[in-house]
């Protein structure tokens, strides 16, 4: 069995209004056994979109590179935009050395509620994934039921909108879909994808997530 724990502290500071909040990095990451375009920094897989995508939205000019050039781009952009970073699973145990969310057993999760009371300033979570088993929102849900609370819907259209209160405090999160290739196949059978590529047969997926999250970052 792999013990797969989480290679980065939370990214947390003081002002934040927005906390980015994922599960784990693949496993690589953790081994320190990356891959050509890897940067060692939250979201840094070659494989993930998150960094195009925000490339795209914000025009960053970034590098995709195991380098701390690569590294403080990224931080000064999410100081610059109010944005942390606190994935909620610590460690997991996999059969299997893949980064999938299913494979993921006995997870231990951080105090993502602690983070929240600690920073009163986040306004909006971002869920980089929905309420499948072992998404990040599924784990969340659970933090919040054990606090005797619970998500209400602001909305049901993708991304999927609820919020909650904390300690008389009002914190939005939105479901964004995930930033990662073997979501494709759920975006291709979205009827808003479907619209906009009958449209425009260069419309691709990443184009639909960077229209997705522009609105929220």
């Amino acid at each position: 069995m792999f013990e797969h724990r989480h290679p980065y502290p939370p990214f947390l500071f003081p002002g934040m209004e927005k906390l980015i909040v994922g599960t784990l990095p693949p496993p690589r990451f953790s081994t320190g056994a990356l891959k050509a375009g890897d940067v060692h920094f939250c979201y840094g897989s070659k494989d993930g979109l998150l960094w195009p995508i925000l490339d795209r939205i914000f025009d960053l000019g970034l590098v995709y590179e195991d380098s701390q050039y690569a590294i403080t781009q990224r931080e000064h952009f999410l100081k610059s935009r109010k944005i942390g970073v606190c994935d909620i699973v610590s460690k997991a145990y996999r059969t299997k050395i893949d980064a999938s969310d299913l494979g993921m057993q006995k997870a231990e999760l951080r105090d993502v509620l602690g983070v929240l009371r600690e920073y009163q300033s986040i306004k909006r979570i971002l869920f980089t994934g929905g309420n499948s088993k072992n998404g990040p929102e599924y784990f969340f849900r659970k933090q919040l039921k054990l606090a005797g609370n619970n998500l209400e819907v602001v909305s049901n259209d993708i991304p999927r909108i609820h919020r909650f209160t904390l300690d008389d405090r009002v914190v939005e999160t939105v479901s964004l879909t995930a930033p990662s290739g073997s979501a494709n196949r759920a975006i291709g059978s979205m009827a808003a994808y479907k619209k906009a590529k009958a449209l425009d047969s260069n419309f691709n997926t990443l184009d639909f997530r960077v229209d997705q999250y522009r609105p929220y970052f």
